[in-house]
């Protein structure tokens, strides 16, 4: 069993009942997301690195490696076409 550290963490209540009603295993649910989250931004920090080393990531390296990112899906149907012709339509609020 890996190393563990209990500390106190302060959420909405809103939040709490939810999780509630999602898992019996709070702290586990927590602990997935705090990894998914230091994943995401260690691998956010990593990419300006390896592209200084080794150029710009092209759109082949880049559509070939969304599969393999969790959480990460491939685009499909009307936002595929769109990516695929280069046209995409930025909205103002």
């Amino acid at each position: 069993m890996a190393d563990t550290t209990r500390i106190t963490v302060t959420l909405p209540t809103e939040q709490v009942a939810e999780l509630r009603k999602l898992t019996d295993n709070v702290s586990g649910y927590v602990a997935e997301a705090v990894a998914r989250r230091l994943r995401h931004q260690l691998l956010g920090a990593g990419l300006p690195r390896h592209q200084e080393e080794h150029g710009a990531l092209t759109e082949e390296e880049l559509t070939e490696a969304r599969p393999s990112i969790p959480g990460q899906r491939t685009p499909t149907g009307r936002r595929a076409r769109r990516e695929r012709s280069g046209r995409d339509r930025v909205l103002d609020s």
